[in-house]
């Protein structure tokens, strides 16, 4: 945190529930809801936001941790990156628990949040694509006690916005006890911000194989086609095996549903891609590529 942010906030509330939490934001539309602060205070600093009054959920216990129900994990909000990497929690979603791993160096780990990666819906954000190919669905806290559950997915690609006073309070993600692998790239060496990244989840009971693409566009992306092509040749019965060659074809199928061919011009002819898109298109399909042969090896 800088010493020279443009403005302080005016008030701070700390709430200890969420229903109060809730009735802060309700009673002060103007305050921003703070976890981690770990996006919050970067706009803060560049002078991109400056809030009238802050409702600190810090030391909201209910969101800190998390809890089966039917065959689901229900997982607070306030879970930080630090918390979601340990192996207790790897155990339970893989593939969240990597990408909470490659959420960058240690001391954003131990301040950002599950729910802030949400709500701040950066393109960046490593928890996004694993929720969007585990098809999370989120929790959200309304005034009055009011529940309601909303797909991230519809929340990232704003379909279902968050109201005034509402905030997110848990994640549903269903436990497919089966492989899960995120992996990403990066522009250097070490933890950094995405340059690409891929979710890969199997769904064994379904035979299905579920994949999202983050950091290349505004929300994570679903190749649906892929996913459906790539599961009909999967040998379900017999270990998952399935022909190498199909593990690069499906990583060109996901790179070219990602980032499609420029449209034709008038003449009809297809102009290339720039070398920067096109070198993006092949970090993609190497991801998706490894990701898969991960999962069912």
């Amino acid at each position: 945190m800088s010493t020279h942010a443009p403005q302080a906030a005016q008030a701070v509330t700390l709430p200890t529930t969420l229903d109060e939490a809730v009735a802060a934001l309700t009673a002060m539309p103007a305050a921003v809801p703070v976890a981690g602060g770990t996006d919050l205070m970067a706009a803060v600093n560049s002078g991109q936001l400056r809030p009238a009054a802050l409702v600190g959920l810090g030391k909201i216990s209910e969101i800190r941790g998390w809890q089966y129900l039917d065959g689901h994990a229900l997982l607070g909000a306030g879970l930080t990156h630090a918390r979601m990497g340990r192996p207790d929690f790897a155990a339970l979603i893989p593939a969240l628990a990597a990408a909470a791993r490659a959420a960058g160096p240690p001391h954003i780990r131990n301040a950002g949040t599950l729910g802030g990666n949400i709500a701040s819906a950066a393109p960046t954000g490593d928890a996004l694509p694993v929720l969007a190919a585990l098809e999370a669905t989120l929790v959200v806290a309304g005034p009055a006690g009011a529940r309601r559950e909303v797909p991230v997915s519809h929340l990232l690609a704003g379909m279902d916005l968050l109201r005034p006073g509402e905030l997110i309070g848990y994640v549903r993600v269903p436990l497919l006890h089966a492989p899960q692998v995120f992996l990403k790239a990066t522009g250097r060496t070490g933890p950094g911000r995405a340059v690409a990244s891929v979710a890969l989840v199997l769904d064994p009971a379904r035979r299905g194989v579920r994949c999202a693409v983050g950091a290349i566009a505004p929300m994570p992306l679903r190749p649906l086609e892929a996913e459906q092509w790539v599961a009909q040749l999967i040998d379900w019965d017999n270990n998952r095996a399935i022909v190498p060659e199909a593990l690069t074809a499906f990583g060109e199928y996901v790179a070219a549903a990602c980032i499609p061919d420029a449209a034709p011009g008038e003449d009809g002819a297809v102009p290339p891609l720039p070398p920067a898109v096109l070198h993006l298109r092949r970090t993609v399909a190497a991801l998706a590529r490894r990701a898969l042969g991960r999962a069912l090896s």
